[in-house]
């Protein structure tokens, strides 16, 4: 039987497809009509991706690790500077200046919380769970990451409740917008 990943090398491996996803969206001149296209499938990676966190990498901090409330409210607080980013990247014009400002932004408040993750939560979390632990929450996280929505809706309340529903609208509104497939 293959082994799946557990939840340090989901997360992290998700972090590495977000960097490449951004480079993508980043690599592409302002009047490129692909720029619209990189910047929902960036937006639905790094959505799906952060509702997952907030699901169980946050909850699992704080029941397992000393100080995890700490490390948890950071990384809640980082989710909702970048889905409010993300949210201002969706409704702006990639021909604009804005949108370049955006992806500025966006690519500092990025890097600072991978590598804030990377460096002293998932580290914490591998100190205080057994192996086992970190399987069962890595196959939530990939479970969580097919439920969850694909738009950012900055100041969401609490994904546990809101996710399957909130899913459901947003990939219903993708479909019907062509957002998120190859053109």
């Amino acid at each position: 039987m293959e082994h799946e990943a557990d939840v340090v090398e989901e997360l992290t491996a998700d972090h590495l497809a977000a960097r490449q996803l951004f480079e993508t969206l980043r690599g592409l001149d302002p009047g490129d009509g692909r720029r619209r296209e990189a910047a929902d499938e960036f937006t639905i990676e790094l959505v799906r991706h952060s509702v997952a966190e907030e699901q169980f990498l946050y909850p699992a901090l704080r029941e397992h690790v000393s100080g995890g409330d700490a490390l948890a409210d950071r990384g809640v607080a980082d989710h909702e500077r970048i889905e409010q980013l993300l949210k201002e990247l969706e409704e702006a014009d990639p021909a604009e200046a804005r949108f370049e400002e955006l992806i500025g932004v966006l690519a500092a408040e990025l890097t600072a919380h991978i590598e804030d993750t990377e460096r002293n939560l998932l580290p914490a979390l591998v100190d205080a769970c057994s192996a086992e632990r970190l399987d069962e929450l890595g196959d939530l996280v990939r479970t969580a990451k097919a439920l969850a929505p694909t738009r950012p809706h900055p100041g969401a309340p609490d994904w546990k409740l809101l996710a399957a529903g909130t899913s459901l609208v947003d990939r219903a509104r993708d479909f019907l917008a062509g957002r998120g497939r190859p053109s």
